[in-house]
């Protein structure tokens, strides 16, 4: 049986994978926290919950389906669980100038 941490772990990477292939660049290079996983493993099943940010403008609805699918595929294919649910919680969404404010003249 494979640990929770340790499936967890695969799963944060294989939502770094899946953000990168959706925006193209590494998530750290747009300002985007790692994002976070916990795993629940019973039975050859995995529960997978991924916190994570988003950058801004983004379709929320597509990217999230689309992490969804490649989080668990990824995780079944490197572990041999059957991946059962995979909730996303999005922290926030972040727009790549930051903070900073423009002022319209």
């Amino acid at each position: 049986m494979i640990p929770d941490k340790v499936v967890a772990r695969i799963a944060a990477r294989a939502a770094r994978e899946a953000l990168m292939g959706q925006v193209g660049e590494p998530p750290g290079h747009l300002g985007l926290t790692a994002p976070r996983c916990s795993a629940a493993v019973s039975a050859g099943a995995a529960r997978l919950g991924l916190s994570l940010e988003l950058p801004y403008p983004i379709d929320i609805a597509r990217s999230c389906r689309e992490m969804q699918h490649h989080v668990g595929r990824r995780v079944t294919q490197l572990t041999g669980l059957r991946v059962t649910e995979v909730t996303l919680t999005i922290d926030r969404l972040v727009h790549p100038g930051g903070l900073e404010r423009r002022r319209v003249q």
